[in-house]
């Protein structure tokens, strides 16, 4: 299973970005899919999460409000939406596919990653 991230970049605080991950083959459709990023000298964090079908998301206490996950499962791919950005979402940020039909909020829950698309946010 290989994941693709894209959609990062520069921008302003108060902009905004989509980051698009798509995924390999469909076994991500019964899976669910979770964002994290990694700021320099910090520990990859969790983003945010959603189910397989795309009826449940869940968020970072963070970035709640700003940011929105969505999925096309018929087209292996997973969205982050984050408005209203600021100087501290600086990092990059990975996509990754669930060991289960949920997500979750744990490194540990995720079994395959892609390699990341980075996001600066200028004050």
């Amino acid at each position: 299973v290989q994941l693709q991230a894209s959609g990062g970049g520069l921008v302003q605080a108060g902009g905004s970005l989509r980051l698009s991950c798509v995924v390999s083959r469909r076994t991500s459709s019964n899976n669910g899919m979770g964002w994290f990023r990694q700021a320099p000298g910090k520990d990859r964090e969790f983003v945010g999460s959603i189910n397989w079908r795309g009826s449940s998301t869940i968020y970072a206490d963070n970035v709640q409000g700003r940011f929105t996950i969505s999925r096309d499962n018929a087209k292996n791919t997973v969205y982050l939406q984050m408005n209203n950005l600021k100087p501290e979402d600086t990092a990059v940020y990975y996509c990754a596919v669930s060991r289960s039909s949920y997500g979750g909020r744990e490194v540990s829950a995720y079994n395959y990653w892609g390699q990341g698309t980075e996001v600066t946010v200028s004050s």
